[in-house]
């Protein structure tokens, strides 16, 4: 891994491990590597391989939690820390009842030199989620303008359950203790990055979080806690991937912009953003 070019594209230098030093990692991630799936929109699905998720961070993309979170827990072990993979199950709904669905790969942090038996939640894959690492010890937790909850999971015994902000894009996600293999999301990938059906393939979407809140864009609708804009052209819609969530239009071809400027068009004209991502 080129530990040297991730700590780059994160703006940060190398350190040793410490609570701090996984706040600044954690953070910087959240600001600096948007959630966004654009690959999808052209059917062609980005690999799980976290060496292939960290060499598309480092080309200035972004990714689903899959490879978020995949890139971050090798960056992560790369710098000395003890990291662990679990399955997730992300609830997008309150009709979506809670389970280990795997449509969400969770990282769990032990062994920090403040406190070797605490263990903390670290997440840099959940699009508006939270912006530092949260302690696995049931309570409340505030960041910002949102208040999280952290308990024991009632699906996945000995797991934990993390409540959203009733103002989050999701209602919260469980996770499952032991420990998960990239191989284990494989057949849930294909149904999220391939079915018709997926909100994933129904809804273009970026994202990005930092301390004071989170930057959404839906098809065409640029969103930050309720200031709408709608962007009316591919000018105004690559410049805002580029200015908010650093998505540059040279890493795309011309005819893969047209296709995803149709295909955005299409997604805002039938409201899909209206919708609640199916997962």
């Amino acid at each position: 891994m080129d530990v040297l070019g991730y700590l780059a594209r994160l703006g940060l230098e190398r350190e040793p491990p410490s609570l701090a030093a996984l706040q600044r990692l954690q953070a910087a991630h959240v600001e600096r590597v948007p959630y966004e799936m654009l690959d999808l929109q052209f059917g062609q699905p980005p690999s799980l391989d976290p060496s292939a998720s960290t060499a598309r961070i480092l080309q200035g993309r972004g990714g689903g939690c899959y490879h978020l979170n995949g890139a971050f827990s090798a960056l992560l072990r790369e710098l000395g820390y003890q990291v662990t993979r679990h399955l997730g199950g992300v609830q997008h709904s309150t009709e979506d009842p809670p389970k280990i669905s795997r449509n969400h790969l969770a990282l769990t942090i032990t062994g920090l030199p403040e406190d070797p038996e605490a263990a903390w939640l670290v997440d840099v894959g959940l699009g508006d989620g939270f912006h530092l690492p949260l302690q696995l010890r049931e309570g409340s937790y505030d960041q910002g303008r949102y208040t999280y909850r952290i308990r024991p999971s009632e699906v996945a015994p000995g797991g934990w359950r993390f409540d959203h902000d009733p103002a989050g894009a999701f209602v919260g996600f469980d996770v499952a203790p032991g420990v998960a293999k990239m191989a284990d999301f494989a057949e849930k990938w294909v149904w999220l990055s391939t079915a018709p059906e997926s909100g994933f393939v129904r809804l273009c979407m970026l994202m990005r979080r930092d301390a004071t809140g989170v930057d959404t864009l839906k098809a065409l609708t640029l969103n930050r806690h309720g200031a709408e804009e709608i962007l009316e052209s591919p000018e105004a819609w690559w410049t805002a991937a580029g200015d908010v969530f650093g998505i540059q239009r040279t890493l795309f071809t011309g005819d893969e912009r047209d296709r995803l400027w149709q295909r955005l068009v299409e997604q805002h004209e039938g409201h899909a953003s209206d919708e609640v991502i199916n997962a």
